[in-house]
Parts: structure tokens; sequence; C-alpha cells
């Protein structure tokens, strides 16, 4: 037989009940889009089915577009955490081979070290040429991805694509992976 939750005092139930509802409220005015329209909180939900400025693609069309000339560059914008100057490897992470891993990069909000690394590995990636296409991902519902595209976008980069549902879509398919690290920060 269950046992019997205690009673608890009115004061302290109601001073509870007030913590939970001022907690939910505090959460709602929380904005998840910065003024310049990049997702700020909650990067593991649901993502749109589009992305402004760039195309979104299927494992299938990623896998058509690495055999065109030229090749596209695979950027993972995948978080790792950044800590006393170094990346912490918190648990190992792989990628899909060939990619460039540029760690934080599509954070909502970036400082301006973490916006001249995105852009200074961009560079390199594409040798300075705008329409290099570029494809980005990260893991299914996760906004990282999709502010990466937009930022990319803000660059002047012209062939954009979006792989929406990343990293799981691809180990999902039984695609290869290498073993990643992030590239050198600063």
């Amino acid at each position: 037989m269950p046992r019997a939750l205690p009673r608890l005092p009115r004061p302290l139930l109601a001073a509870l009940s007030l913590s939970l509802t001022l907690g939910i409220a505090q959460a709602d005015t929380t904005p998840l889009f910065s003024a310049d329209g990049y997702r700020t909180t909650l990067y593991r939900s649901p993502t749109p089915q589009q992305v402004e400025g760039g195309q979104v693609i299927d494992t299938a069309t990623l896998q058509a577009l690495l055999g065109h000339t030229p090749r596209p560059v695979l950027i993972d914008v995948y978080r790792r955490q950044w800590l006393q100057g170094r990346f912490i490897e918190d648990e190992p992470h792989a990628n899909i081979p060939g990619s460039r891993w540029l760690a934080n990069t599509g954070d909502g909000e970036l400082s301006p070290a973490w916006h001249d690394y995105f852009v200074r590995n961009l560079q390199q990636a594409t040798a300075g040429r705008t329409e290099q296409p570029l494809v980005f991902y990260c893991r299914s519902d996760c906004w990282l991805s999709w502010n990466a595209v937009k930022r990319a976008k803000a660059l002047g980069y012209k062939n954009l694509y979006w792989y929406r549902d990343g990293l799981d879509a691809w180990q999902q398919a039984n695609l290869p992976l290498q073993p990643a690290q992030p590239e050198p920060f600063p």
C-alpha cells in the first residue's frame, strides 16, 4: 500500500507555488532570438523546415553534393566546452569525414573573438571564395547549424546548405564517421 505524502504547512505550500509560478513566468519571458534573428537559447529543440539564405538538404542530397566539383566544405558546429583557454573534451566527438569542426560558432551570440574564429576559418576553408559551397550541420533538432548558415550568409557566402538532421541522420544511414577535434582557437 502506498504511503501518504506528508502535509505541508500552508505558508510553505504557498511559497513553493509562488516560486514555481515565477520560474515559469520568467522562463516564458526569455527571448528565443536575438535582435539579429539568431536563436539564442534552447538550441536542442525542433527546428524549422527552412533557413533564410540556405538550402535544406537530406542525406542523399549531401552524398550527391560530395561528388560535385567543387566539392562542398563540410562545417560541423557542434558545441564543445571552452574553459580556461582550451577546449574540454567531456566526451569523444565524431563527424562526417572531411569536415572542419568550428565548435561553438553556431551560438546565437558570439563574442568578437569567436566571431573572428568563424570568419577566419571560413576564409581558410574557402580560400576566400564566397561562391564555394558550404554545408553546415550539427545534430537533428539543433539550432546551431541554422544560426551558422545565417551567419555565413551575413558574411556574403552564396552557396549555403543546411544539413538539417545532421550527424544523427548520417549515423542512421550507417555512413562512416571520423574522430574529430575542433579547429584550434583562437
